[in-house]
């Protein structure tokens, strides 16, 4: 085996630079070397950092110049009843996070959803989107390629789906701006969350288009993707998977677990992720939906930076009357983009593969596609809880006690 101090010493003398290292050791040397070399170079200690219990070569996909692995408490929710068309019965989803309180929040407004007998959860819409942007001369050649791909899909899929055993082209929807045409492809990505799919597809379609058109490709991403970043075009139109989570709660049981009503907890969302939300010139109508899909992210090996484009949810609370007088609660949340997958990515590494199997969502489903609509059923629930919670939290005027009772 390699010395790591012989390592160290390559890189000081500049023979070697430190994302070269594993073409001398084995990863776990690799990182070592490294790690010692931050060390000295910083004055710090990383003992807990260089502290991991899975084989560095296995996070070799996922990560470049390792020197240890971050460590972030994982709690569990649950279990909940969820309804969905992929995700049937009771669940615990695994979530990853430093914030204090959160998991205790998600949990009670589990507990609320589980005593109503669960929610329905559905995948509405499944596309994974890839956007080059080409150059034309004018709006004549924009006209002409437009018209061009819009004849010739059936040329296209054959070549964006000879590069993928499991990827299948969906649409292709063209946008001109000037001497711009963007071409927005859409795939079913089956379990994969699919951005790479997706990529590598498009640039063997983009090869087809410029070789048949007068377009020129400028870049494979032209941002009407619109990929880690907050866009209304994924508001409308989603990417990923648009996923709705619902649950009719009656009114005794608002009022005895969550000590307020139906109608404050739906003037609440009115007031705070509505009209707030608008004032504010947002692109996501809700109150934290976002912290609920970065922990499950963290927990399942998703790409954390997709976590923006998940806060593109909104929230609805309706007071519905009964014949009888007394009202229930309609709680919904509607997650325009939320890009994941049970296969490839983060989801091989052995914790996040751990929490995978703990949802029984592991790998690929049957039918393909099965599993990430599950997972994206589960956490859809999982956020509709945090929802429920804290606006019941504020409808009480019981958000800083409750802060204040954990000591956060």
């Amino acid at each position: 085996m390699t010395d790591p101090e012989n390592l160290v010493a390559q890189v000081r003398e500049g023979d070697l630079r430190l994302h070269e290292l594993e073409d001398h050791a084995d990863a776990d040397t690799a990182a070592t070397a490294r790690r010692l070399l931050i060390e000295r170079e910083t004055d710090t200690d990383l003992e807990t950092i260089g502290d991991y219990t899975f084989p560095a070569e296995q996070a070799e996909p996922n990560i470049e110049n390792m020197i240890g692995a971050a460590q972030i408490p994982m709690g569990v929710v649950g279990p909940v009843a969820v309804d969905g068309g992929a995700a049937n019965g009771e669940h615990y989803l695994p979530l990853a996070t430093t914030e204090g309180a959160l998991l205790a929040s998600v949990n009670r407004g589990l507990s609320v959803i589980d005593a109503a007998s669960g929610a329905d959860a559905r995948v509405t819409k499944n596309g994974m989107t890839r956007a080059p942007v080409f150059r034309v001369a004018g709006v004549a050649e924009a006209a002409e390629t437009v018209e061009w791909v819009t004849d010739n899909v059936e040329a296209l899929r054959e070549a964006a789906e000879s590069t993928t055993s499991h990827g299948e082209l969906i649409d292709i929807e063209p946008y001109v701006v000037g001497d711009s045409v963007y071409l927005r492809f859409a795939y079913d990505t089956k379990d994969a969350m699919g951005m790479n799919m997706a990529t590598i597809a498009t640039g063997e379609a983009c090869a087809v288009v410029e070789s048949e058109t007068p377009a020129s490709l400028v870049a494979l991403s032209g941002n009407l993707c619109s990929d880690k970043k907050p866009a209304a075009i994924n508001a409308v139109e989603g990417r990923g998977r648009s996923v709705t989570a619902d649950v009719l709660i009656p009114g005794e049981l608002v009022e005895q677990r969550l000590h307020t009503t139906a109608d404050a907890i739906a003037e609440a969302n009115t007031r705070k992720n509505l009209t707030g939300s608008a004032k504010a010139g947002s692109l996501g109508f809700n109150a934290h939906a976002a912290n609920v899909v970065a922990a499950a992210f963290l927990a399942t090996g998703q790409d954390e930076a997709q976590v923006v484009e998940a806060a593109n949810t909104i929230t609805t609370m309706d007071a519905r009357e009964r014949e009888d007088g007394t009202t229930d609660l309609y709680a919904s949340v509607s997650l325009a983009s939320l890009e994941v997958g049970t296969v490839g990515g983060g989801t091989k590494l052995p914790t996040q593969a751990e929490a995978l199997e703990v949802l029984g969502l592991r790998g690929g489903g049957e039918p393909a596609g099965s599993n990430a609509d599950a997972l994206a059923e589960i956490i859809a629930v999982g956020a509709l809880a945090g929802e429920l919670s804290l606006l019941a939290a504020l409808a009480s005027r019981h958000l800083a006690s409750a802060h204040e009772d954990l000591g956060r």
